[in-house]
């Protein structure tokens, strides 16, 4: 048996292990991704269902009857059982569990303590509801670097959440004590008005509490009212806000720092690619583009909308302080009148010109720039210099450039 045939055993399993490995590969790249957020998601959803699960027999024989007040108290000592809260809750921070949001992480973790504990003193013992709210909270504590998320989407999971509550909990709570209000609470729209106009803080005076059970149950519900509507315009409301002003400083910012840089005029495809070229070589380049305008630019593009040949837009770009104005719009018209603009601006300030029609060359050369750049000519000239096997250099591409050339 020679030494090649001792080695093809091993390449035949090699080459059968290789789909194996490339298989496990991608599973473990998809783990570290993605794979302990959609676990704890996964564990969240299991346990919320497992808490709910058990009333929906009840929940649905008393909705077929929701107009018969008995049955609608029937529906309110079921589902104020805080075990039907933590069950939707935890499905609902099952998605901000997905987008690794912190807030979901946070509130899933006390969601998951309470259903333990809820689960060991209502079953007596450590039944499967028990043993998935202990795994969940291993695995949030395990790998609770993986949720650093900032995300307004599990804001509003939260917000949607509390108010939901708070509105569920109002509705039978005055159903409860329907007999202690003046007139007295017995159908579910009444409920509901009156529950609005209570967490509202709004108080008509149309319906009064009069027994000590109802005006305590009011008092919880303007306090927890209160309490809801301030938490969740501080989640969501205030990531906007505190959006809007850290846009405004750093325009701010950016208008103090635009110094020895570029300035582009325009969103022409060739305003692009000059920008993205700049952009590779690490040069700072800021854009002025048309506010009616779809600009090409990525967010992280420094932008600055409104009209090139206004002094105000000229100078929020920082075109006395740049190194040079590229004028690259669409029309050539607005070229020139930038170029204009631009040089009663700043003087001193290099001024580029491109020219989209080469007819128009003549033309864009009385408002003077230092340089012209005409795709069209430049291009021709080289395409036929190319074919009769002319030199170019760089005196050949500097006398298309410069507009005394031409």
């Amino acid at each position: 048996m020679s030494a090649g045939d001792g080695r093809r055993p091993g390449r035949r399993l090699r080459a059968l292990l290789q789909p194996v490995q490339s298989r496990l590969g991608s599973l473990r790249r998809g783990w570290a991704s993605i794979g302990p957020q959609a676990l704890a998601a996964l564990l969240a959803a299991l346990a919320g269902a497992m808490l709910v699960r058990p009333q929906f027999a009840h929940v649905a024989g008393s909705l077929r009857v929701l107009n018969d007040p008995q049955a609608v108290l029937g529906l309110a000592d079921l589902l104020v059982l805080p075990r039907v809260l933590l069950g939707l809750g935890l499905v609902l921070m099952s998605f901000g569990l997905l987008a690794s949001a912190r807030l979901a992480w946070v509130i899933t973790l006390l969601l998951s303590l309470l259903g333990a504990g809820d689960a060991l003193v209502s079953l007596h013992h450590t039944g499967p509801l028990f043993v998935m709210c202990l795994l969940q909270l291993a695995v949030l504590l395990l790998w609770a670097r993986r949720f650093n998320r900032s995300s307004i989407a599990a804001g509003s999971l939260f917000a949607l959440l509390s108010i939901g509550s708070l509105l569920l909990y109002g509705v039978l709570g005055s159903l409860w004590f329907g007999a202690g209000y003046a007139p007295p609470i017995r159908n579910l729209g009444t409920a509901l008005y009156y529950s609005v106009e209570t967490m509202s803080t709004v108080g008509y005076g149309d319906i009064v509490p009069r027994s000590p059970h109802a005006r305590m149950f009011t008092v919880s519900l303007i306090v927890l009212g209160i309490s809801v509507f301030a938490t969740t315009l501080s989640l969501i409301i205030g990531p906007v806000i505190g959006g809007s002003i850290k846009r405004t400083l750093e325009g701010r910012m950016h208008k103090q720092q635009r110094r020895n840089h570029y300035v582009i005029l325009g969103i022409s495809a060739l305003a692009y690619t000059t920008w993205k070229a700049l952009q590779q070589r690490g040069v700072p380049v800021t854009v002025v583009v048309s506010a009616a305008a779809n600009s090409p630019f990525p967010p992280e593009a420094d932008v600055v909308v409104g009209d090139a040949s206004s002094d105000e837009v000229l100078e929020q770009a920082g075109v006395p302080h740049a190194k040079a104005v590229l004028t690259l719009r669409e029309d050539d018209a607005e070229n020139a009148f930038a170029v204009l603009a631009v040089k009663e601006l700043a003087p001193g300030v290099k001024t580029i010109a491109g020219v989209n029609d080469a007819r128009h060359v003549a033309k864009i050369r009385r408002v003077q720039p230092d340089m012209l750049f005409a795709p069209q000519l430049l291009g021709s000239d080289l395409l036929v210099r190319s074919l009769f096997d002319e030199p170019i250099d760089n005196q050949t591409v500097a006398r298309l450039l410069f507009a005394d050339s031409l």
